[in-house]
C-alpha cells in the first residue's frame, strides 16, 4: 500500500480540544458509530452493549498513562523530551520536540546531553527509520524525574489535564506514555450494562510509545516501528481461543490491544507471551486475532489508519470516516467512538 492511500479529507474544526467532562458531560456521553462491512449506523456509546452478543469478548488494555512529558533544556534552547519506551530505568526511547504543538525531528546529535531538573541525560543515537525518536541514557531513575516534573503528553490540539483525566477503569499498570483511550467512555455504568449482556472481558497490558509520529516511508509496510513492551496472559489466551471456538466474537478496545494479540497470534491461535512488539498490524499483514474493534477517530497517514484499513480495507475507512465527518463527530483521544467489524472472509 502506497502511504497516500492513507489519506482522507476532514475538516480542521473535528478534533476535540478537551474531555467531555470539560463539555458539561459525562466520560460515557459521547458518540459512537458503527461501521459492519460497507454500512455505517449512527449511535450513542451507550448503546454499545446492544451491538454485542452474549458470548462475544471484549478485550481491554490494562497500562496506565504516567506523566512522561519532560520539560528540559539543552545546546538548542528549552525543549521537551517525550518518553516512549522504557527498557531499563536509566534508559528510554524518546522524543525531543520543540514544544507540544511544534515536533521534530530537532536536529540534535548523538551525544548531545539535555538537563532535566537535576537531571544530565545523554543521547546517544537515533532510532533506526524513525529519525525523531532517540535513545536517552540519564545519569539517575527517570522514575524520579517524571514522578518530579512529569506532565501528560499533549499536543497543540488540547491543553494537558489532571493525569485522572489520561486514566480509564481499566488502567491498572503505570507505563504508557500516552493513554490508551479506547476504553475511556466505558464507565462503571456501561461496564454494568455489557454484563448484563453477557458480554465477556479480558485483559492484556501493552505500554504505549508516543503517537504523534506519521508513517514516513512511501509504502506503509516499509514503515519501521519502535517497540513497545506488552503480556498477553494465559487467562486471556485461553478466553480469546474459547471464545472462537464458541462462535462468539473477540473485539479489541483499541489499537494496543490489537497489536498484542497479533503478536501472540498464531495459526493454532492465540499463546501466552510477553515482551517488546514491533509488529505494524496493515493491510498486507492482515488481521487474525480480533474480529471487531472499539476506537476512536485516527488521522490521515498514520500506522493506526493502516490497522484500521486491516479491518475495513481503505475504501471502507474512507466510507465510514466520510460518514463520521458527514455526521459531525469528534477525532482523537477526547472524541466520539467507533466500533468496527472486519470484512468477511479478511484476516
Amino acid at each position: 500500500m502506497r502511504t497516500g492511500d492513507l489519506t482522507f479529507a476532514r475538516p480542521a474544526d473535528r478534533v476535540a480540544h478537551e474531555p467531555p467532562e470539560v463539555r458539561g458531560r459525562s466520560r460515557d456521553d459521547v458518540r459512537l458509530l458503527v461501521t459492519v462491512g460497507r454500512e455505517s449506523r449512527h449511535a450513542r456509546f451507550e448503546d454499545l452493549p446492544t451491538f454485542l452478543h452474549a458470548g462475544d469478548l471484549l478485550v481491554v488494555n490494562e497500562s496506565a498513562a504516567i506523566p512522561a512529558s519532560l520539560p528540559a533544556d539543552g545546546r538548542l534552547g528549552p525543549m521537551l523530551l517525550n518518553l516512549c519506551t522504557r527498557f531499563r530505568s536509566d534508559l528510554y526511547l524518546a522524543e525531543p520536540r520543540w514544544a507540544a504543538g511544534k515536533p521534530g525531528p530537532m536536529p540534535v546529535r548523538s551525544g548531545d546531553t539535555i538537563s532535566v531538573g537535576p537531571a544530565n541525560i545523554r543521547l546517544l543515537s537515533e532510532y533506526p527509520g524513525i529519525p525523531r525518536l532517540w535513545f536517552a541514557l540519564a545519569d539517575r531513575p527517570f522514575d524520579g524525574l517524571v514522578a518530579d516534573v512529569g506532565q501528560p503528553i499533549h499536543y497543540g490540539y488540547t491543553d494537558a489535564w489532571p493525569m485522572d483525566v489520561y486514566r480509564t477503569m481499566f488502567s491498572h499498570v503505570p507505563g504508557s506514555a500516552e493513554m490508551p483511550s479506547a476504553a475511556r467512555p466505558i464507565t462503571p455504568r456501561i461496564r454494568g450494562m455489557l454484563d448484563e449482556a453477557g458480554v465477556l472481558i479480558a485483559p492484556i497490558v501493552l505500554h504505549t510509545g508516543v503517537s504523534s509520529l506519521e508513517i514516513e516511508s512511501e509504502t506503509v509496510e516499509g514503515q519501521a516501528m519502535y517497540p513497545e513492551p506488552f503480556v498477553v496472559s494465559p487467562e486471556t489466551a485461553l478466553a480469546v481461543n474459547r471464545t472462537h471456538a464458541a462462535g462468539g466474537r473477540v473485539v479489541a478496545v483499541g489499537t494496543t490491544v490489537v497489536r498484542a494479540l497479533e503478536s501472540a497470534w498464531t495459526p493454532e491461535g492465540v499463546r501466552p507471551v510477553h515482551g517488546f512488539t514491533r509488529v505494524f498490524v496493515n493491510p498486507d499483514r492482515g488481521v487474525h486475532a480480533v474480529d471487531g474493534l472499539l476506537t476512536g477517530f485516527h488521522d490521515p497517514v498514520t500506522s493506526h489508519l493502516a490497522l484500521l484499513a486491516s479491518l475495513l480495507g481503505m475504501d471502507g475507512v474512507r466510507r465510514a470516516y466520510a460518514e463520521g465527518v458527514r455526521g459531525r463527530y469528534l477525532w482523537h483521544e477526547f472524541g466520539d467512538s467507533h466500533l468496527v467489524s472486519r470484512l468477511a472472509g479478511s484476516g
